[in-house]
This record gives structure tokens, C-alpha cells and sequence, in this order.
């Protein structure tokens, strides 16, 4: 483009910050950051008149370079201000470490615009093109720092402030990376900058005329400013290497194509390993926390992932406990004890060997920790710390004991190995080791907890079963007893003797039943369609012998219910046999089944003595609970329950002296059984 269009492209962005410094130096004067953007406007008026004067030949190379290096050295101090890393509390340390980078990056480049003339002209360009690219990047960088980690109302505030210095540096970025592509400068693209810097002055006066929702500053996560370290390192890795690579090319004379591309394969190599080097990773963690912030830790984030790893659903909670306090301090392994009874046992360990020694509870090493609740550091020694034990002494690369605590009572420890990256132990990795040990303690008192009731409702499921085997069980002893007592009186009557005979039968296949059931290989209940009246002939088969003998009366056969076959027919045997022992013999008890659309009745009577009301409503149904001599006091219990399992009902009707009949209602199988009955 001719001259002329140059030198108005450039006086239009003179114009345009010129007209914005006004209002920032009257009325904006009490606004954030008025002064820095004041100052980086009024930059913007001499940087345009050096590149007018470049233009026409009127101003020094040199000049111009100086001119460009101040202008963006003052927008970047703006961002930085606008971070909140210019005024933040904590010293000229923490200020320091966050303006490294900048500041090395721009003596860099006004090292290289002094001594161009001692500078060999390819290196020179090399040099003062890659800064300028690493400067743009490096803005671009910085708002997008500004812009993710403000909140919701400052976004809507700095937005255009954001699009506008976003847009100098992006323009900036594109032209020098044409430029070292290319390795001469577009002369269409360096003359549009000036209009393109022009239009970025609106958006900054609009951003200012909401620069009263700015926060005074701005919180950069420690997870962003770690990926952005080292993409910037990375950056700046490659661009030196791809110097040396060019210098190497340029010097290696026929040898030069083959030493530069093996220089790059290896120093691509050697950044990907630094990349995947988790020592590397911790040192630049501890790094940033040490020089950019006043605490070393962001809590927020390292509780949720403490509290997301040991909440992970799934076995291994010893692992991820050891996992979770190890990642607190960058360490790569470690063991877990936990107390149980009198002695801490080794509980888990991870990505060491598996420990195996004991350490009692009253050893003076628990009871220190316990009363002290320290974290004991291996490597220095407080005095009054008590002998550390000998399988301590040589566990691998120990370093640190974690007490966790519950309770003011210790419940285990942590044995942690020596981190990947040194961390300096000052009171708050002490204090956060602790709390994390308390927190760690609590989930693992849990689990604990949990595998303790685990057992327990096993041991009582095991005791209920056998409950129910012992009870049944009596009333086979009862059975058989009967038989013994008439088999004298009835030897010679062929009728009992098959009676007798189908009676041990039943009780021998019942038997069986119930040592399987007690086997920790039983098989679990089936419900399957049954008849009822078959399951009731069942029952009565076992009480053939017992007087007065049960009567059954079937209204209508083929009524099915769905249920365990033998459950069932242990139930209603129950009951039969309660009515039977609670009537004389010159008695009478009988067994009736009808149905209706829905369902299935049953009904078990007897002539017998009879309950009140206050026994049925207080006691029969109690378990452990019987009025009989030998009674187990379930057996109604287990009825009830099992009834009601089914969606059916149990309904008792009694009077002291007429006898008790019991109505069992059990849901009807299959829609067309009853037709089909009738």
C-alpha cells in the first residue's frame, strides 16, 4: 500500500486512543484500573506516530522496535493488574514469581532491539520475531485467564475489554507468524493494524463505561495457571529449539538438513517425557503454589477430589485412602494400618510392597500419635518422640506418618513415601494432613462398621434358620414321640401301622429338608404355583397319627396359590398341629378350603380350649414367647410373617373354652382356576 494509507491507518488508532484517554483522565478517574489504561492509551499515540514515522523513512528501526515493546509491555501490565497480581497481598515474592515469565520474555526482546547491530542478521530476526509471536501469545493467554476465572457479573463488564486487547494481540500473533513463515513482513498486513487497533478503542470505552461490576481482583485457578505454564514452556521449548535447529542447519554445511532433523526428533522426545514426567509434574505444582499464591493449596479443589476418591463406589477403600493422602504431597505410594482389637494390622498398601508387620495398640509409638495427634515426619525428629519401630526404620523410602483419628481415638495410620518433588512441611501441610486424616478415618470407621453388621445379620440369619429348624424339629420329636407312646397299644392294628409308616416317611424326607436348608449350599426358595389341597393333604399326613385326627373338607379342588412348596405346607402344618395339642381327644378339628373370584380361604378349627382377646392381641404372635412347657413361641410368629409375605392374611377367632379357628386368605393363581374348578 502507498505511504499515505499507512500513515492514516496509524493516526487513526492515534486518534482513536487519544479520545479515549480524555474521559479515563476526567471523568473515569474513579474506576478501576483508570490510571494503567490511561497510561497504556496515551503509549498508543507515540507507538502510532513511530510506525507513521517508520512509514517515511523518518524514524530508526530501533526506534520503532522500542516503540512497539513499551506498547505492549503496558497492556500487558494492565492485564496483569486486572488479574489482580499487581496489587496482591502476600509480598514482592509472590509478585515477583508471577511476573517472571513477562519480564524475562521482555528484556529478552529489548536485549535483541539494542544489539542488532552486534547480532549476526539471521539470528537477529530469529530472535525478534519469535519474541514478538511469544508476546502476543502471551496476551492471549492473560485474557483468557481474565476472562475464565471471573464471575458471572464481571464477564458481562470485561467482555469487550477481553474482545478488544484480545484482538491487538491476535492480530499481532497472525501477523508475526506470517512474517516468520514467510521471513519477510506483509507490508498489507502491518499497514491494516492500525485501523484494526483503532476499532479496538470502542470496545474498551464500552468495557470501561461497565468497569464499575469489575471485581479489584481476579482469583487464576492454580489448574489453568498450571496448564498454561506449561504451555508456555512448551512454547517457548519448541521456539528455542527451533532456533538451535536452524542455527545447526545453517552452520552444519552438508551435514546441517541431517543435525536438524535429529535435533528436533530429540528435543520433541525429550519434551514429551518432561511432559509425562510426573517429578516434573509436582515440582511445577509445588512451584506455582510456592511463588504465585499465599496458601499452598486451593482447598475447594483438593477437597472435592479428596472427597471424590474416597467416595468412589466400589471395593478398595484402603487403596484410595492411601491414594488420596499421597496426592496431597506428591507422594508415590505408601501403606495403611488399621486398629483392630489390641493391635494395628496392615490393611492396604499401594504401589509399594505388601507390608506384613504388626504393630500393638499400646505401643509407644500408637499411644504418642494418639495423644499428640502429629503428623510424624521420619526424616527430622522432634524431641520426646518416642523409638520409631524397627519394621518403620526399614519400611522404603518412609517419610511421613498420617494418625487417622476418629474420636479423639486413633484408628489406624499411614505410612507415606518420600514425595516425587521436595514439600516444604510448614504448619498448613501439617494441618491439612491432619484434617484429611480425620476425614479418611471416618469413611474408613464406616466400612468397618459396615463389614461388622454384615456379619452380624449373617450370624442372625443363621440363628433365625435355626430357630425355625430346632422348632420344627420339636414337632417331629413330638411326632415320632406319639408313635412310640401307641405303637405298643396299636401293634397289631394294620392301620396304624401304615399310618406309622407314612408318618417316619414324611418325617425323614423333613429331616433332610431342614439339613439342607442349613447348609451354606442350600438352594433358595422357589415360588411356584401350588395346589391347595394337595399341600394341605401333605400336612395332614404327618398328623395322621395324632388324635383327634384332622378332618379335611375340600369345597372346591384345584384352587392354586403361588409359594414355596414346603414353606407353605410347614406353615399350615403349624397350625394344624397348634389346633390339635389345644384339643382333647374326644375333640374335634377339621381343615376347610373354598375359594372366591380372588381368593383362597382356608380355615383350621378346633373344639379345644379356647384364648381370650388379650392373649391373641398381646402374645400368640410374640416370638419367644409360649405358654407351652417345650415351646419355642415362634411358630405363629413364622405363620403370621410368612402370610402376609404372600399378600395374604391371617385372621384369628377364639373364645376360652369353644375353641379357635384360624382363616388363612391367600391371593388365587391364574384368573381361569376357579372356572375350570367348577
Amino acid at each position: 500500500m502507498p505511504v499515505s494509507t499507512a500513515s492514516f491507518s496509524y493516526a487513526s488508532a492515534a486518534l482513536a486512543f487519544v479520545l479515549l484517554c480524555v474521559p479515563l483522565l476526567t471523568r473515569w478517574r474513579g474506576r478501576p484500573h483508570t490510571r494503567l489504561i490511561a497510561v497504556a492509551c496515551a503509549v498508543m499515540a507515540p507507538w502510532s506516530m513511530a510506525m507513521i514515522g517508520l512509514a517515511h523513512g523518518a524514524v530508526p528501526v530501533m526506534a520503532a522496535e522500542l516503540a512497539e515493546l513499551l506498547r505492549n509491555a503496558t497492556w500487558t501490565t494492565v492485564l496483569f493488574a486486572m488479574l489482580g497480581q499487581l496489587r496482591a497481598p502476600g509480598g514482592a515474592r509472590r509478585r515477583s514469581g508471577m511476573l517472571t515469565f513477562s519480564a524475562a520474555l521482555y528484556l529478552l526482546l529489548l536485549g535483541a532491539t539494542l544489539a542488532e547491530a552486534a547480532l549476526p542478521a539471521g539470528l537477529h530476526f530469529q530472535v525478534s520475531v519469535i519474541g514478538r509471536v511469544g508476546v502476543a501469545v502471551l496476551g492471549m493467554l492473560l485474557i483468557e485467564q481474565l476472562y475464565r476465572n471471573a464471575g458471572t457479573q464481571s464477564r458481562w463488564a470485561i467482555k469487550f475489554a477481553c474482545l478488544g486487547l484480545g484482538g491487538i494481540f491476535a492480530y499481532d500473533f497472525y501477523m508475526y507468524s506470517d512474517m516468520l513463515l514467510f521471513r519477510e513482513l506483509n507490508g498489507d498486513l502491518w499497514t491494516a493494524r492500525g485501523v484494526v487497533n483503532a476499532l479496538t478503542a470502542p470496545l474498551l470505552a464500552l468495557s470501561l463505561l461497565r468497569s464499575a461490576s469489575w471485581t479489584g481482583q481476579l482469583a487464576v485457578s492454580r489448574r489453568m495457571l498450571f496448564h498454561s505454564a506449561a504451555l508456555i514452556g512448551s512454547a517457548i521449548y519448541l521456539l528455542t529449539m527451533s532456533s538451535a535447529a536452524y542455527y545447526l542447519r545453517f552452520v552444519g554445511g552438508s551435514w546441517g538438513s541431517l543435525m536438524q532433523l535429529v535435533f528436533l526428533f530429540g528435543a520433541s522426545i525429550l519434551l514429551v517425557g518432561i511432559l509425562f514426567s510426573g517429578s516434573f509434574r509436582a515440582w511445577l505444582k509445588v512451584f506455582i503454589s510456592k511463588h504465585f499464591y499465599r496458601y499452598n493449596y486451593d482447598y475447594r479443589d483438593e477437597w472435592l477430589s479428596f472427597t471424590r476418591t474416597l467416595s468412589h463406589p466400589g471395593p478398595g477403600l484402603g487403596e484410595r485412602t492411601i491414594q488420596a493422602l499421597a496426592a496431597l504431597v506428591e507422594s508415590p505410594g505408601g501403606a495403611l494400618w488399621i486398629r483392630r482389637d489390641a493391635r494395628c494390622e496392615p490393611a492396604a498398601h499401594w504401589h509399594t510392597a505388601p507390608p506384613t508387620a504388626i504393630e500393638p495398640a499400646d505401643s509407644p509409638f500408637c499411644r504418642f500419635i494418639e495423644e499428640k495427634q502429629w503428623v510424624v515426619d521420619l526424616d527430622e525428629r522432634v524431641t520426646g518422640e518416642p523409638v520409631l519401630p524397627q519394621w518403620l526404620r526399614t519400611f522404603p523410602r518412609a517419610w511421613l506418618v498420617v494418625p487417622l483419628m476418629l474420636h479423639g481415638r486413633l484408628l489406624g495410620f499411614t505410612v507415606l513415601q518420600q514425595p516425587r518433588s521436595p514439600v516444604a512441611l510448614n504448619w498448613e501441610v501439617l494441618d491439612l494432613l491432619k484434617v484429611a486424616g480425620t476425614q479418611a478415618a471416618s469413611y474408613l470407621a464406616q466400612q468397618e462398621a459396615d463389614n461388622a453388621l454384615m456379619l452380624a445379620r449373617q450370624f442372625d440369619s443363621f440363628n433365625r434358620l435355626s430357630t425355625f429348624v430346632v422348632h420344627d424339629l420339636k414337632n417331629l420329636v413330638a411326632q415320632l414321640s406319639l408313635l412310640t407312646a401307641n405303637a405298643e397299644k396299636h401293634r397289631d392294628n394294620p392301620e396304624f401301622q401304615r399310618d406309622m409308616q407314612d408318618t417316619v416317611s414324611y418325617s425323614v424326607q423333613k429331616m433332610k429338608l431342614m439339613l439342607q436348608k442349613l447348609s451354606r449350599t442350600a438352594t433358595t426358595e422357589h415360588a411356584r404355583p401350588l395346589a391347595v389341597d394337595q399341600v394341605l393333604a401333605g400336612a395332614l399326613a404327618l398328623k395322621a397319627a395324632f388324635e383327634p385326627k384332622p378332618a379335611l373338607h375340600v369345597g372346591q379342588s384345584g384352587l392354586r396359590v403361588l409359594a414355596d412348596a414346603e414353606r407353605l405346607e410347614r406353615v399350615l402344618g403349624h397350625l394344624i398341629q397348634n389346633a390339635i395339642e389345644a384339643t382333647p381327644r374326644d375333640g374335634r378339628v377339621w381343615v376347610r378350603v373354598d375359594g372366591s373370584e380372588h381368593a383362597v380361604m382356608i380355615e383350621i378349627g378346633d373344639t379345644g380350649q379356647g384364648m381370650d382377646e388379650e392373649f391373641v392381641r398381646e402374645r400368640l404372635f410374640k416370638p419367644f414367647d409360649s405358654t407351652k412347657s417345650a415351646g419355642m413361641g415362634i411358630g405363629a410368629f413364622e405363620s403370621r410373617e410368612y402370610i402376609h409375605e404372600l399378600g395374604g392374611q391371617l385372621d384369628v377367632r377364639s373364645k376360652p373354652g369353644q375353641g379357635t379357628t384360624f382363616t388363612v386368605t391367600l391371593p388365587l393363581y391364574g384368573a381361569g382356576a376357579l372356572g375350570a374348578a367348577a
